[in-house]
C-alpha cells in the first residue's frame, strides 16, 4: 500500500478531491481533521491535557470542547498555537498509525492523508508516507469555494490573509498539483500524477481507472 499526504492552503478543494477518488476501487481516504476532533472527545488522548493548558472556558455546556473557541484562543498567539499542536498532532499521528494499519489489513492500495499542517507541523512523521500532493488554486477561486461552504466572510478572509505566501516546500516528495477548475478534473490530475509514479493503474468495469 501507498500512503499519500493531500495537503495545501484553505479552499484548495483537498476534502472535495479525496472523497471523489476515494470513491473508486482500492483508493481509501484519511481526514485528519477528523482524527483530530476524535482526540478532543472527553476522555479522548487530548482532552485532559487541552483542559489542563486552556481552562474551563474551552468547553461547551455539556463538557465537550468549543473547537471554534478554542481556534480563537489560539489564532492570535503562536505560542498557544504551537502549544496546542504539541498536544493534539502527536495523538493524531498514533490514530492514523492504526488507520493506515486497518487500511493494509483490509486491502487498501494507496491511502490519501488529508491535512492542512502536513508539511509544517514539526509532529508530522514523514516517514509514513510515501510521497505528498500539494494542491493549488488561485485565492480568489478559493475565496468563493469557501464562502459556497458556508463559512462566514469574515473567517474566510482571516484564512485566506493568513496563507498569504504560504508555499509548498522544495523537496523530491512533495509534488504540486494545479488544484483549479472543477473537482473532477482536479481529481484527473492527480490520477496522472500517481500514474506518474510508477505505481500502476487498470480500467474497471465502469470504464474508471483504479489503482494497483
Amino acid at each position: 500500500m501507498k500512503v499519500v499526504g493531500v495537503t495545501g492552503p484553505a479552499g484548495a478543494g483537498k476534502s472535495t478531491v479525496c472523497r471523489m477518488l476515494a470513491r473508486r476501487p482500492g483508493i481509501g481516504h484519511v481526514n485528519l481533521d477528523e482524527l483530530a476532533h476524535a482526540t478532543y472527545r472527553p476522555g479522548g488522548p487530548a482532552y485532559a491535557r487541552l483542559l489542563a493548558r486552556f481552562g474551563e472556558e474551552i468547553l461547551n455546556p455539556d463538557g465537550s470542547v468549543d473547537r471554534r473557541r478554542l481556534a480563537q484562543l489560539v489564532f492570535h498567539d503562536d505560542k498557544a498555537r504551537e502549544e496546542l499542536e504539541a498536544i493534539v498532532h502527536p495523538a493524531v499521528m498514533s490514530a492514523l498509525k492504526r488507520e493506515i494499519r486497518c487500511h493494509r489489513e483490509g486491502g487498501t492500495r494507496w491511502l490519501l492523508v488529508e491535512g492542512a499542517l502536513l508539511l509544517t507541523s514539526p509532529h508530522v512523521d514523514r516517514s509514513l508516507f510515501d510521497a505528498f500532493v500539494w494542491l493549488s488554486a488561485p485565492e480568489e477561486e478559493r475565496r468563493r469555494r469557501l464562502l459556497a461552504a458556508g463559512l462566514p466572510w469574515d473567517l474566510v478572509e482571516a484564512r485566506l490573509r493568513g496563507q498569504r505566501g504560504l508555499l509548498p516546500p522544495k523537496a523530491a516528495d512533495v509534488y504540486v498539483v494545479d488544484a483549479s477548475g472543477p473537482p473532477a478534473e482536479v481529481a484527473d490530475r492527480i490520477l496522472s500524477l500517481l500514474r506518474d509514479f510508477g505505481w500502476g493503474v487498470v480500467s474497471t468495469r465502469a470504464g474508471k481507472p483504479a489503482l494497483e
